[in-house]
C-alpha cells in the first residue's frame, strides 16, 4: 500500500473514535503548551534581566570604596576613605584596559522646587560617567567639565525626579534647593527603570551634579565612594579588572594576604551570573512541563494497543488478503504520529495563548521564541511514534489465523 491510502485507512480509523481520540490528544497538548509557556517564562525573565544590565552601561566596571576588616567585623561599602581621585587619574594613566573613569561619590537628600519636594540621592560625578552607561539625554545638556573644576551649582535629573518636582512643567533653566543651596536644572535624562541589583533599585530616581560641588558643599568629602569604568571592550574586561586591581593595591599599600579596602565589580561577570541562573530555571521549567508530554506519550500507547486488541479481527482480514507486517505497522505508527501531530499543533497554539495571557494578564516578560515552538513540536512527534512503535509492532506481529478467529 501506498503512503497516502495508509493515512486515509488511519484517519478514518481516528475518527471513529472522535471522543477518544481527542481525549488521547489531550496529554500532548498540555505538555505542548506547558513548554512553551514555561520556557518562555524562562527566556523572558532572562531577557529582561539582560536588558537591565546592558541599561548599566557598556563593558561597565565599579570600583567601590569599602570592604575592610575591623576588630574582627567586616564592613562595606563606603567604610573606608582611601578611595581618592588621583586613583582615578592613575588608572587612566596606567591601566591600557581601560577606557574612561568618572568619580563617583553619592549621600540622600530632599530636593525642594517651590512647594514641592522629593527624597532621593544626589549623585556626584564627571561628565564622562553619562557616556559609559550609555544614558542619553531626554532634554537639555550635561554638565561640561569646567562646571565640574568651578565647582558649579549644576544638576542633570532623572525622570522620577522629574515626574514627582515638575509634573508637566518644563524643568530646564529651573532653580531646586540640595541642603539650602541653589542648583539650575540643565538636563533631563531618559528613563532607564530598574537596575540589574536585584533590589528594585529605581535608576530613573537621581540628581547628578558635579562630583567637586558634592564634595566640597554638600558632604565635605575628601574621598569617593566609587568610580565608574568602562574597558576598552567587553572581551577586555576581566583584564581591566585585575589591572585596577593590582594598581589600587600598590597604590593603597595593601600587602600581600591583606584584604582589599575596596572590592570591583565586573558587569561582565554579573551578565553571565543572571544568564546561567535564567538558563538553570528555564531548564527546570521545562523540564517539569515535559513529564505531562511523557504522560500523553503513554496515553498514545495505551490507547493504541487498546485499539489493537479491538481490531484484531480486522487486522486478521488485512493480513489475509495481502497486506505485509510493513503495511499494518506503518498503519498503527502513522495513527500515534497523527495524535501527537495535532496535539503538538494544537498545543503550540495553546501556548502562545497561555503565554500571552500571562504576559498580559500579571504583566510577566514572556519570550516565546521559534527555536521552542520547534523544539515542543518535534518532541510531541517523536514521543508519538516512539511510543506508537510497540503497539504498531504487536499489530503487524498477529498471527493473521488467530487474528480471524478472534471474537
Amino acid at each position: 500500500m501506498d503512503i497516502l491510502s495508509t493515512m486515509r485507512l488511519a484517519f478514518r480509523a481516528l475518527a471513529r473514535n472522535k471522543l477518544r481520540s481527542g481525549l488521547t490528544m489531550l496529554g500532548i497538548i498540555i505538555g505542548v503548551g506547558a513548554v512553551i509557556a514555561m520556557v518562555g517564562i524562562g527566556q523572558g525573565a532572562d531577557q529582561q534581566i539582560q536588558q537591565q544590565i546592558a541599561n548599566m552601561g557598556s563593558n561597565m566596571l565599579m570600583v567601590m570604596s569599602g570592604s575592610v576588616n575591623r576588630g574582627g567585623l567586616r564592613v562595606g561599602f563606603g567604610a573606608t576613605k582611601t578611595l581618592v581621585y588621583d586613583d582615578v587619574q592613575a588608572v587612566l594613566r596606567e591601566c591600557p584596559s581601560v577606557a574612561m573613569a568618572a568619580a563617583g561619590t553619592q549621600t540622600n537628600s530632599q530636593v525642594v522646587y517651590g512647594n514641592d519636594n522629593w527624597g532621593t540621592r544626589i549623585i556626584g560625578t564627571e561628565p564622562q560617567y553619562f557616556e559609559i552607561r550609555t544614558w542619553p539625554l531626554a532634554s537639555g545638556i550635561y554638565f561640561d567639565q569646567q562646571q565640574v573644576e568651578q565647582n558649579g551649582n549644576v544638576a542633570v535629573i532623572g525622570e522620577t525626579v522629574r515626574k514627582n518636582l515638575f509634573s508637566v512643567d518644563d524643568p530646564l533653566g529651573k532653580t531646586v534647593r540640595i541642603k539650602n543651596l541653589p542648583f539650575t536644572v540643565i538636563g533631563v535624562l531618559q528613563p532607564k527603570g530598574s537596575s540589574a541589583s536585584g533590589m528594585g533599585d529605581d535608576q530613573d530616581d537621581q540628581v547628578f551634579i558635579p562630583y567637586t560641588t558634592h564634595q566640597k558643599k554638600i558632604t565635605g568629602d575628601t574621598w569617593l565612594r566609587y568610580v565608574t569604568l568602562s574597558a576598552v571592550s567587553l572581551e577586555a574586561s576581566s583584564s581591566a579588572q585585575q589591572q585596577v586591581e593590582q594598581l589600587l593595591r600598590e597604590r593603597h599599600r595593601i600587602r600581600q594576604g591583606q584584604d582589599d579596602d575596596f572590592f570591583v565589580r565586573n558587569m561582565k561577570d554579573v551578565a553571565d551570573q543572571a544568564a546561567q541562573a535564567s538558563q538553570v530555571m528555564t531548564v527546570l521549567l521545562a523540564s517539569i512541563a515535559s513529564v505531562s508530554l511523557l504522560v500523553g506519550g503513554i496515553g498514545i500507547m495505551n490507547i493504541m494497543l487498546v485499539s489493537v486488541t479491538e481490531r484484531t479481527r480486522e487486522i486478521g482480514i488485512r493480513i489475509a488478503l495481502g497486506a505485509t507486517e510493513e503495511d499494518v505497522q506503518r498503519q498503527f505508527l502513522i495513527e500515534a504520529f497523527v495524535l501527537s501531530a495535532i496535539g503538538g499543533l494544537i498545543g503550540i497554539l495553546a501556548g502562545i495563548g497561555a503565554s500571552w495571557l500571562i504576559s498580559s494578564r500579571f504583566n510577566w516578560p514572556v519570550l516565546v521564541s521559534p527555536m521552542s515552538i520547534l523544539v515542543a513540536a518535534v518532541f510531541s512527534m517523536t514521543i508519538g511514534i516512539f511510543f506508537g512503535y510497540y503497539p504498531a509492532r504487536k499489530a503487524s506481529r498477529l498471527d493473521p489465523i488467530e487474528a480471524l478467529r478472534y471474537e
